[in-house]
């Protein structure tokens, strides 16, 4: 694996990624070992989802803006995208940072990756839950 100066010291660097097809290309700014979260959630333990929050200005949406379709159930805040085309789910609005994005770690190109530190999530019981995370 290619290391650049900046991972070396686990400063934050932009992690490209996107859906299964490639028409979904997306960028998190984020230390090269990341802290996830796998909530047990029905949507998430589904979808094998692995979650890197980030704010607005730790994300970009490289391409794919128009194949992206929206989901939404329980109190609707949460905004589910996926790729019209292959079904992934590579990033959402999620409930818990409705300021900000959750990336699917797992979409991520593994190459500016060092390591997965990953925690778990009650989102079964998610008004409890949600009182223990803090802002990216």
């Amino acid at each position: 694996m290619e290391r650049t100066a900046q991972s070396l010291t686990g400063a934050p660097l932009w992690h490209a990624g996107g859906c299964h097809c490639g028409r979904v290309r997306i960028e998190a700014l984020a230390p090269p070992d990341l802290q996830l979260l796998d909530c047990n959630c029905s949507m998430c333990a589904r979808g094998g989802y692995l979650h890197l929050i980030v704010t607005k200005e730790q994300f970009r949406l490289l391409s794919g803006a128009d194949n992206l379709v929206e989901y939404r159930f329980g109190s609707g805040t949460a905004r589910h995208l996926f790729c019209r085309h292959c079904g992934v789910k590579s990033f959402y609005v999620p409930r818990s940072h409705p300021d900000g994005f959750s990336v699917n770690a797992r979409c991520l190109d593994p190459s500016t990756i060092t390591s997965m530190n990953i925690r778990p999530f009650d989102g079964r019981d998610w008004e409890t839950a949600h009182q223990g995370l803090s802002a990216p």
